[in-house]
């Protein structure tokens, strides 16, 4: 019996979800995450209308099936889904969230079952408690996209590969093949599975060379073939759809590649930025113990060095060599990374215990040798558990975007004009904020095409018709003279996001005329309203792709950007 490791797996497990429930309805009833607003619950709520072909592959659509049958089950079928989506779409996207939060868990759950197959029980609670804190995991297990969600499959294979360096049954390796299939076919970047599972079949052909070419043959064939099975049953129009398929998938290449085209992004190596963002992510103290792990784990059992350690030097060096990065596409390497820093935390307590019991009585070497597990352990967990605990508070409260709006339905009358940043969903200027009634007929007040300005080399300002300006490049439409374009046209209200406003003071060569335009309006325009998210005694936080929308430092007082409403006193606009 393993009673006590159970009943610490238990609270683990309990405190994992617990961190990945609270904050849930942040935002709503408003999906200010554009990937979580446009990919995955849209796409399982338009499946309801009889075609199950998600006609979109830059993210594979694992997810979108599972929160397509969660829904029917949940909310009652075809009718009842559509309905509640239109009446009140926020209740369906926390139902989403709930979803991802569970398989999140379910993560955690894994990875104990994967580490103590390998390792042993020990490392294995460890490793679990590392990622039910680690604060990426906890931050993106509240939101129904796939990067927690894809853990869950991704660390079954991991299971399997264990299963196979152990036992080397025939199940194993299906279980490593089924995780492979059902990880990629949620997120392509979950492919890294293989060099797991490359490195066990390797490990099982050299304990066993007498049968084991037969053996490692036959376990490749049905690790092959229910990878590729399980890929297709989560992700069947790869083939009925092929050449959509494949065009997403060259296009979503084609996007990692590219250079940072977006204002505010970092600039320096993606190799550097993923080492940095460990440090944050999961933890000074974790990542350091993984190091550690790695060389530790290399020289006693240079076998398991294979299996643990290559796959997150590959994974860094292949995603740290693309020209787009965000501490979130680190998730895959996570549990791996787990496992190796409770390894060595694990190693560390063992050898100081051995010291102490060296040079003090018995009973003393007992005593010490736990306070000093405790509380290297604790040291271990406590980064990730603070930042966690701090963001669940952040998310709990009112986020700066809804009380903006707030203030705006009690002292912007209906119908006004206004210049809206792209910082809020279409849904935000609504009557009633209903996501999927969005249009002029069903728009509080009159909002300017602020994508669709075109200044020309003298300065003066057009609309051009049919013409749209890409979302990351709305910073370059902006010049002080639209101030008086907007006053002649009679939008008197101007309401702007440090989430924008941060991009250009993050790169000023980048927009100067939209430096210029920030400063001119703080300077002609009156503050009609302004909201901070943070503490009143703290600095704002630098503009970054990965801080400004998750949170992390403890600056954050609630969610969303600095909001500020301007009221222009100019043209059409004079009191």
């Amino acid at each position: 019996m393993h009673v006590p490791a159970w009943l610490a797996l238990a609270l683990i497990l309990l405190v994992a979800l617990g961190l990945r429930l609270w904050g849930t309805k942040q935002g709503l009833p408003y999906i200010y995450n554009i990937d979580e607003a446009g990919h995955f619950v849209p796409k399982a709520v338009a499946m309801f209308s009889g075609d199950l072909n998600p006609h979109y592959f830059v993210n594979p659509p694992a997810l979108t099936y599972v929160l397509h049958i969660v829904f029917a089950l949940w909310l009652g079928g075809t009718h009842a889904v559509q309905r509640e989506y239109a009446r009140d779409p926020a209740a369906v996207f926390e139902v989403a969230r709930m979803t991802v939060a569970l398989f999140s868990v379910a993560s955690v759950w894994l990875l104990y079952a994967f580490a103590a197959r390998l390792l042993g029980r020990s490392i294995a609670l460890l490793a679990c408690a590392i990622e039910a804190v680690a604060f990426l995991a906890v931050f993106y297990g509240h939101f129904a996209l796939n990067d927690a969600f894809t853990l869950a499959p991704l660390t079954l294979s991991l299971l399997g590969s264990a299963g196979i360096v152990r036992k080397g049954r025939l199940r194993d390796y299906a279980i490593a093949g089924i995780g492979l299939g059902l990880g990629c076919a949620s997120k392509y970047t979950a492919g890294i599975a293989i060099v797991p599972l490359i490195a066990a079949v390797a490990i099982r052909y050299l304990d066993s060379p007498r049968d084991g070419a037969r053996r490692a043959l036959a376990g490749i064939a049905l690790a092959s073939g229910c990878a590729i099975g399980a890929f297709l049953l989560a992700n069947p129009y790869a083939l009925l759809d092929f050449k959509r398929f494949h065009s997403d998938l060259v296009h979503q290449s084609n996007l990692a590649e590219e250079a940072q085209g977006k204002l505010g992004a970092p600039k320096e190596s993606g190799i550097v930025y993923y080492l940095w963002s460990f440090t944050w992510g999961l933890g000074w103290a974790p990542s350091l113990a993984a190091l550690g792990g790695a060389i530790t784990i290399w020289r006693r059992e240079a076998r398991l060095g294979w299996l643990l350690v290559l796959a997150p030097v590959l994974f860094l060096a292949f995603m740290g060599l693309q020209d787009r990065y965000f501490g979130r596409w680190l998730l895959p390497i996570f549990p791996i990374v787990c496992v190796l820093a409770a390894y060595f935390i694990v190693t560390l307590i063992s050898r100081a215990a051995a010291w102490l019991q060296g040079i003090l009585p018995a009973r003393t070497a007992a005593i010490s040798a736990i306070c000093t597990a405790v509380a290297v352990i604790a040291a271990t967990l406590v980064q990730g558990a603070l930042y966690s605990i701090h963001s669940d508070i952040v998310l709990s409260r009112a986020d700066t975007r809804n009380l903006t709006r707030d203030w705006m339905v009690a002292h912007v009358p209906r119908g006004a004009k206004i210049v809206l940043e792209p910082v809020v969903p279409n849904a935000w200027v609504a009557q009633r904020g209903a996501l999927a009634q969005t249009g002029p007929s069903a728009d509080r007040w009159t909002k300017y095409l602020a994508l669709r300005s075109v200044i020309a080399p003298d300065g003066s300002l057009s609309l051009a018709t049919g013409h749209r300006v890409a979302l990351e490049d709305y910073e370059t439409t902006l010049s002080p003279a639209l101030i008086g374009w907007y006053e002649r046209l009679g939008y008197c209200w101007v309401i702007t996001g440090s989430t924008e406003s941060g991009r250009v003071f993050a790169d000023p060569h980048a927009a100067p005329q939209a430096i210029a335009y920030y400063r001119a309006l703080a300077r002609e325009a009156q503050v009609a309203y302004h909201v901070s998210p943070y503490a009143s005694d703290s600095r704002p936080v630098p503009f970054s792709v990965d801080w400004t929308f998750d949170y992390y430092p403890l600056a954050y007082e609630r969610p969303g950007p600095e909001m500020t409403v301007y009221r222009l006193r100019g043209g059409a606009c004079r009191p």
